[in-house]
């Protein structure tokens, strides 16, 4: 049987959440990502793109490069959300779907062309996202993962296409080798050495003379650059685990600040923990010093969402962890082992009491956003335009 794979992925999808929540910045040149010496772009709107902006860019030479671009720090909460109704939305409509991040996805419709057309489905799929979150998206359609995410790359933005069978090969063939996944940018800049310009190259070179260049990868290269790819979907599970980092702008043995920031970090991921009614059975605490040296330490305890338990954990993993003689460069909170199901209460300790309070913070974040209330210790960390008088206060 024909196989026909979807590719969809989400329009500048930091950007465009940004911009539901602030349509002011409609057609602006937007960048969400830190903006400090250390920062790095998340995501850029295709105004931004036009002057050289990317991912994975620093936040710096994205300045140099568009002055005048809006930075937008983020909210992975609401990303996440936007991103959980896509992914319902989709694994409602198709047999198999595979999450590839956080707005990417790759879907199955092998054997659905004789019941509702494959091209069809996929356009009333895209216009129902469209409908129901506000978000474009584009699709490519193919009879593989590789081939339908090239589509999908040359039909943004917000556009659609369908690479028939048997032209695989003549649709990647004018297209440059930067183009190809799996083709970075040291690997591109290797084959360009070799007079490789464009896939169609690629695609009629040796196969042995690949492999010789870059070993087992050189048969893959020619594969994918022919069109050939029998990866399979790969269903889509649940998350496996919650996690958050920070990187300081300048390193630090600020204590105080330190335990503020984790206090801070539990409450967001214990917050989304109890969104998606889970609990987690290992906590982990990360420090990376000045030096680049990286340490972590976990503990297990009995699954729970209860922020009280979880910071308790966290601050003593901290203290075992941190040596007072380094400067700190990055700190983050890893909670994983996750199960279905809410955080049991034990009648003989205080954890009924958290449960209600819990629940009547988690109602008012719902409400007002996730930053709206919080214990003092961690509010310390939000930005002073974020934190006013009217806004509620817990002490430990």
């Amino acid at each position: 049987m024909e196989k026909a794979i979807v590719h969809y992925d989400l329009d500048s999808f930091f950007v465009s959440v940004e911009r539901l929540k602030n349509p002011s910045l409609i057609g602006k040149p937007v960048v969400v990502g830190g903006s400090s010496e250390r920062g790095v772009v998340a995501s850029a709107s295709y105004e931004a793109r036009q002057f050289g902006v990317h991912s994975a860019m620093s936040s710096q030479l994205a300045k140099r490069l568009c002055p005048d671009a809006i930075f937008v720090r983020g909210d992975h909460h609401s990303y996440t959300e936007f991103s959980d109704a896509v992914t319902e939305i989709i694994s409602e409509s198709v047999p198999v779907l595979e999450k590839a991040s956080i707005d990417e996805f790759y879907c199955d419709f092998t054997g659905m062309e004789k019941f509702f057309g494959c091209y069809k489905w996929a356009k009333e799929i895209k216009t129902r996202i469209a409908k129901e979150t506000k978000l474009n998206i584009t699709f490519g359609l193919s009879t593989s993962k590789t081939v339908s995410k090239v589509a999908t790359n040359e039909a943004k933005p917000n556009g659609k296409m369908q690479v028939l069978t048997g032209y695989e090969s003549m649709f990647l063939k004018p297209l440059t080798i930067n183009k190809l996944p799996m083709i970075g940018n040291t690997t591109a800049k290797t084959l360009r050495t070799m007079g490789i310009q464009n896939i169609g190259t690629l695609a009629a070179m040796p196969v042995k003379l690949l492999e010789a260049v870059f070993g087992k990868h050189g048969k893959l290269f020619w594969e994918r650059a022919n069109g050939i790819d029998d990866t399979p979907i790969v269903p889509y599970h649940d998350q496996k685990s919650f996690s958050k980092e920070m990187t300081f702008d300048k390193d630090t043995t600020d204590t105080v600040k330190l335990k503020s920031i984790l206090v801070f970090m539990v409450e967001s991921l214990t917050f989304d923990l109890r969104h998606q009614v889970k609990c987690a059975g290992t906590i982990t605490v990360k420090i990376r010093y000045s030096n680049f040296d990286t340490y972590t330490r976990q503990t297990h305890v009995f699954y729970t969402s209860d922020d009280q338990i979880i910071i308790e954990k966290v601050m003593d993993l901290f203290d075992n962890l941190y040596d007072k003689r380094l400067l700190i460069r990055l700190i983050g909170v890893r909670l994983s082992k996750l199960v279905q199901g809410y955080s049991q209460i034990n009648l003989f300790d205080n954890s009924s009491k958290f449960a209600a309070l819990h629940q009547a913070m988690d109602k008012v974040k719902h409400k007002h956003g996730e930053k709206i209330i919080g214990r003092a210790n961690g509010m310390q960390v939000s930005k002073p335009s974020i934190v006013k008088a009217k806004h509620l206060a817990l002490t430990q």
